[in-house]
C-alpha cells in the first residue's frame, strides 16, 4: 500500500510539474511586404492543364514535332500605371538533348520527346529562360502561347520513340516591369 501510494504521489507530482513549467513568449514580431502588382492571375486559371490527345509516333518521325496546342495565362485587373510590361518565365527540368526544351516527367511511359512552347507569333520560349516582354493595356490581358511535342535527334535518328503516357511539369512566374 505504501508503494502504491508514493507512486501516485510521484505521479502527481510529475504532472503539477509538467503543468507548471510552460514557456511564455515575452515578445512577438510579425513583418511582411504589401506591394502593388500590376495584374492578378484570373481565380481557379492558376493552373494550366494542357492534354496532346493521342499523338502517332509516325506523324514524329516525320514532321519531328505535333501540331501546335495553344494555351494562354489570363489576366485580369491589370493597370498599366504600376506595371507597363509582362514577362512569362517557365521553370523546370530542361530535356538534355533539346536545349531550352522541357523534359517529360520520370515515370512517364513515353520518351524520345519533349515540350516546346512559343509565343502566338511562334516565338521559342525556352525553359528556364525569361521571355521578352509583352505590354500590359488596362483591364484583362491574355498572354497567348502555343506548346508541341517534339522528338529528340537521337530517337528520330534511331527509330527509339518509346510509345505510351507521359506527362510534364513545369510552374511559371510573371516579372512586371
Amino acid at each position: 500500500m505504501k508503494k502504491a501510494n508514493l507512486i501516485l504521489l510521484h505521479m502527481l507530482f510529475t504532472i503539477t510539474v509538467v503543468m507548471t513549467h510552460h514557456a511564455r513568449a515575452t515578445d512577438m514580431q510579425f513583418s511582411g511586404a504589401l506591394v502593388a502588382e500590376p495584374c492578378v492571375i484570373a481565380p481557379g486559371k492558376e493552373n494550366i492543364d494542357l492534354y496532346f490527345g493521342t499523338l502517332a509516333d509516325k506523324y514524329l518521325y516525320h514532321n519531328f514535332r505535333s501540331p501546335n496546342k495553344s494555351f494562354s495565362i489570363e489576366l485580369t485587373g491589370c493597370t498599366p500605371n504600376v506595371g507597363q510590361s509582362v514577362a512569362v518565365t517557365f521553370t523546370g527540368i530542361e530535356n538534355a538533348e533539346l536545349t531550352g526544351l522541357l523534359a517529360i516527367d520520370p515515370g512517364s511511359a513515353a520518351s524520345g520527346i519533349a515540350i516546346g512552347m512559343e509565343t502566338a507569333n511562334g516565338l521559342p520560349l525556352k525553359i528556364n529562360s525569361l521571355s521578352n516582354k509583352m505590354r500590359l493595356v488596362n483591364g484583362n490581358n491574355d498572354i497567348s502561347l502555343r506548346a508541341y511535342v517534339q522528338a529528340e535527334k537521337s530517337a528520330l535518328k534511331n527509330k527509339k520513340i518509346g510509345l505510351g503516357t507521359f506527362n510534364a511539369t513545369a510552374s511559371f512566374t510573371l516579372t512586371y516591369d
